[in-house]
């Protein structure tokens, strides 16, 4: 009998090191990689505005060759073909801790005729351009050469008038902006 209690107490053990082992697993620090994504406010209106505008690709992503993306909400990966239902991944600026504009929001570009979405961050987007907000828009580009996806991000970049909180009617030009001759309306 007095061999059950030390055989006892080494398997309370064992049990006691698994379930720390479970807790390290399930219940991590959270990660302070990125930008806090925060708390969703109330729908807003539409307002239209000025902003710098760029094009992003598969090529200059980071890390380069990829359509990672840093706050996933309609995709897995950077993409949409630009309608309502599949906007196109948008990446903003940050200032610290604060998004420019909140995972999720959704942008109308009339230049391009594209929905797009925040869903990745800009690093280079800094506090914006010239005093304007600076949006960067997943253009694609696997399917081409970095040189002819730069070009088409070159082609794309200026001052537009963007739409955030936009209707879901706006005319759009669906797809891939690299497959669509990186062309403005």
């Amino acid at each position: 009998m007095q061999r059950r209690a030390p055989r006892l107490a080494s398997i309370l053990l064992s049990l006691l090191v698994l379930l720390g082992l479970w807790a390290l697993v399930v219940i991590r620090p959270p990660d302070t990689s990125l930008p806090a994504t925060p708390a969703p406010s109330a729908p807003a209106e539409e307002a239209r505005l000025s902003a710098w505008v760029t094009g992003y690709t598969f090529w200059d992503n980071t890390p380069p060759g990829s359509a990672v993306i840093a706050r996933p909400v309609l995709h897995d990966e950077a993409g949409g073909t630009g309608t309502w239902d599949d906007p196109v991944t948008l990446a903003v600026g940050f200032t610290g801790e604060t998004w420019h504009y909140l995972p999720g929001t959704r942008v109308y570009l009339p230049e391009l005729r594209k929905y797009a979405v925040v869903e990745d961050l800009c690093g280079s987007c800094g506090k914006g351009y010239d005093g304007l907000p600076h949006v960067d828009l997943y253009i694609g580009g696997a399917e081409i050469s970095a040189g002819d996806a730069d070009a088409c991000a070159r082609a794309i970049t200026a001052v537009q008038d963007i739409l955030l909180h936009p209707a879901p009617d706006y005319p759009v030009h669906p797809g891939e902006v690299a497959k669509s001759g990186c062309r403005r309306f």
